[in-house]
């Protein structure tokens, strides 16, 4: 038999599921366009693939270095990851209410008093969508440094990039996530298990191999791998370790990935919420126990570690050699690599259901599907321009350039706030799905924003108290200005989005018995707004 014809003739369970899962999205107001062919499993591995753990951590290094060493390194590290959980545990149970690829905005919309709902999730809206597109950007410009530090290595130091160099690496990977993303959402998903085995076996791989083979000279006691504070910025050590948060911060991010995947998954009310929260766990299980073997395995000379262009790629250097750390870093490139097109991904998902309400600009080309892949292909270039656009801040400095991660970080908690926020205080009738946690929701979400809402100041300020300007921190001026000029076009006179937009559009006739299809633009001048509730049935 062909794999078309299996296709075409599903097994009852997975019908029965299927036909569930386009049910519950029909109540939610849209129609099925996408193929659901993410197992729970894929969902999982999309969350857990964009993570990346040891690729990520080797990214970001360089904030935790500085700002702590080894304390910081293991215990900033285990602070911020149960904070992180609890931001998870609070969207997985708004994903399992309404599992739909708008997500974030969806919810702000959905629960959200009627005086603010629009506002409200127009900035909820541009936030994702700019937050998605900046993690894109970091996990690729990420990737380009890697690739370039294994030049570096492999030249015995003679080969020194430079930063057009960099850019132009950068490019091609952009670009090659591009072409991937606009692949068949059958090709995409499977390509997340392959993502998953390979992650983890690279982790415990480090984790196993590092302590056995790094020299005797560059290991550390336990009292400077876990307690001496290592403080090389001016801040105070309390505040510098605060800062030290970015590097897991960073890491265990973009977890709402799956929710933008959920109109491509099975049984999507139960598996995005769990794929959410099993991501978060066992990354900052595997994080932790990465860390405190670097800790253990990185040598006192912090400062010349911090100054060198990739730190855990001179860890690696230092315990492996020339050759077993280019082993080792192709493979890290590889799964960075990965994390980059599983990120691409997700962000056209979001770019994709922004534009089926309108929002963005360009919305008539911006929504439109692929006939051949039954891809958002339009959306996958979009997001792939605009991550190069924001590549270019290398060229303002190395301070401009990390603003990309810490916007990634920042943008993102802005949109992961305000719908959590509006589900206890807003005017709804919020129904929790499958994954709740009853009396508890409420002290986790708590919780939740009150960390994202400190850590999002935080990350506005520069990494030294008394910074030159080539060394301020451009995060709030990229963000701020991006979010400034989004509301600036919603009030805009005349045409801005306060003359029009009416939140997300429903594209199915839920009025006929038998749920007749319409296209967006004819159902939004029949039908009424919707309700502010989120129900599961």
């Amino acid at each position: 038999m062909s794999i078309s014809a299996v296709e075409r003739r599903p097994p009852p369970q997975h019908d029965a599921t299927a036909k569930a899962d386009e049910a519950l999205l029909a109540e939610l107001g849209y129609k099925q366009e996408f193929r659901r062919a993410f197992t729970p499993l894929e969902v999982f591995g999309i969350a857990f693939s964009i993570i990346g753990l040891l690729p990520s951590i080797a990214s970001v290094l360089f904030y935790a270095i500085p700002n702590g060493g080894g304390p910081a390194m293991v215990w900033g590290w285990l602070v911020a990851s149960i904070f992180v959980l609890t931001i998870g545990i609070s969207m997985a149970e708004l994903a399992s209410a309404a599992p739909t690829s708008g997500g974030l905005y969806f919810w702000t919309y959905s629960l959200s008093s009627p005086r603010w709902r629009n506002l409200l999730c127009w900035i909820v809206g541009y936030a994702n969508t700019i937050g998605s597109i900046a993690s894109v950007a970091s996990i690729d410009w990420g990737c380009a440094v890697q690739m370039m530090a294994a030049a570096t290595i492999g030249s015995g130091n003679t080969f020194m990039p430079t930063s057009a160099q960099t850019f132009g690496v950068y490019t091609a990977i952009v670009l090659s996530h591009a072409v991937v993303c606009c692949l068949g959402t059958t090709i995409l998903a499977r390509l997340q298990t392959v993502y998953v085995v390979l992650n983890v076996m690279l982790c415990l791989a480090v984790i196993i191999a590092l302590p056995i083979t790094t020299p005797s000279e560059f290991k550390n006691t336990a009292r400077f791998a876990l307690w001496d504070f290592s403080n090389f910025n001016g801040w105070p050590n309390g505040y510098a370790f605060i800062l030290s948060f970015l590097a897991p911060l960073w890491t265990i991010c973009s977890f709402d990935s799956s929710v933008h995947i959920s109109e491509e998954a099975s049984n999507a009310a139960t598996a995005v919420p769990w794929a959410i929260v099993n991501a978060i766990g066992i990354a900052g299980i595997l994080g932790w126990a990465i860390n405190m073997a670097l800790a253990f395995c990185m040598g006192s000379d912090l400062e010349a570690l911090n100054n060198s262009d990739q730190p855990m790629a001179q860890i690696f250097f230092n315990s492996f050699g020339r050759k077993g750390t280019l082993a080792i870093w192709a493979i890290v490139v590889i799964v960075q690599y990965m994390m980059g097109s599983s990120m691409l991904l997700a962000a056209s998902r979001q770019t994709f259901a922004f534009s089926r309400d309108s929002a963005l600009p360009f919305s008539n080309w911006l929504y439109r599907m692929n006939g051949y892949t039954k891809t958002p292909v339009n959306t996958v270039w979009f997001d792939a321009i605009l991550a190069l656009a924001l590549g270019l801040l290398v060229f303002a400095g190395d301070q401009a350039i990390n603003a990309v991660f810490a916007i990634s970080v920042t943008g993102l908690y802005i949109a992961y706030a305000i719908p959590i926020v509006a589900r206890f205080t807003g005017d709804n009738d919020f129904k929790p799905g499958p994954f709740n946690c009853g009396i508890l929701s409420l002290p986790i979400a708590v919780v939740s924003v009150l960390f994202m809402l400190f850590m999002g100041i935080v990350f506005f300020f520069p990494v030294t108290p008394s910074p030159a300007v080539a060394d301020m921190n451009y995060t709030v001026v990229v963000l701020g200005g991006i979010m400034v000029l989004s509301v600036a076009w919603y009030y805009f006179p005349k045409y801005g989005g306060v003359h029009w937009f009416t939140g997300p559009i429903p594209n199915i006739d839920k009025s006929t018995p038998d749920g007749s299809l319409r296209n967006s633009v004819e159902f939004q001048e029949k039908a009424p707004a919707k309700t502010a509730t989120i129900e599961v049935r």
